[in-house]
């Protein structure tokens, strides 16, 4: 079960964190891995098992040169992960503060590379395929102080459940996940301060998703036993979707 023997699968953003663990698990269930990162990961790659090529995922020239590469070397491709991104621009702040770059910036990484990973991908999958690309619970309730990314992660929703309904016909399936905070390099940007702090005692389940937890949810969004799920945002955030932490609750009810 859950075999992707002979599948042929592009990790994009896959030099660390969940690109990473993505990429490893992939090669252990039997996929031809090709890895794709801003970052050189060569090295990296050789010891996964996996093929590096280096890519911007702003860049659609460089996504298309990615996809075409891969498809030369081993005839098509079955899956593509559109991980790369992040937050970008000056920082958090409310949206009256923010200059319209920085939600330019954000788009560009987080939603014009899925465009791209899926817009230059689709021709090579003769066999039909699954794409899954990585939203955030961000874009789908939303986070104060990060409208960029909020935005950009939304927009990521919105393409996956358009695509889906655009490459249904040619048996691609294309689904994205929402993860909340993950415990990855991303996460300690802030020095794992208080906002990390604050992150754990939202999640009910107590603590932070590990990038093994999405990539296992990749895993089974590509497999073929999942051959009738598209179209879907699929949220892995330790139950913060439904409703407050009893981390946050316990504490107020004590002071009431």
């Amino acid at each position: 079960m859950f075999s992707l023997k002979g599948k042929v699968a592009v990790v994009t953003g896959a030099a660390s964190g969940i690109g990473l663990a993505t990429a490893k698990r992939f090669v252990v269930a039997g996929a031809n891995v090709v890895m794709a990162d801003i970052a050189d990961a060569t090295a990296l790659a050789k010891e996964v098992g996996g093929l590096f090529i280096k890519t911007d995922v702003t860049s659609e020239g460089q996504v298309k040169a990615l996809m075409d590469e891969t498809a030369r070397k081993y005839g098509r491709i079955d899956i593509v992960i559109n991980n790369a991104g992040g937050g970008d621009g000056e920082g958090p702040n409310f949206i009256q503060y923010l200059p319209a770059k920085d939600f330019e910036s954000s788009y560009r990484l987080n939603a014009m590379s899925v465009v791209f990973g899926i817009k230059h991908s689709v021709d090579h999958m003769v066999n039909g395929g699954s794409i899954v690309s990585t939203a955030s619970l961000a874009g789908v309730q939303g986070a104060p102080t990060y409208g960029p990314y909020v935005a950009s992660k939304s927009a990521v929703v919105g393409i996956t459940r358009t695509a889906a309904l655009e490459l249904a016909a040619r048996n691609i399936r294309v689904n994205c996940v929402c993860p909340g905070t993950v415990d990855t390099p991303m996460a300690y940007t802030d020095g794992g301060g208080a906002e990390l702090k604050i992150a754990k005692l939202m999640m009910p389940l107590g603590r932070l998703c590990k990038a093994e937890e999405v990539a296992a949810l990749f895993h089974f969004l590509c497999a073929d036993d999942c051959s009738f799920i598209s179209g879907q945002a699929i949220c892995i955030d330790g139950g913060m979707t439904a409703g407050l932490s009893m981390g946050l609750v316990l504490p107020l009810l004590e002071n009431l």
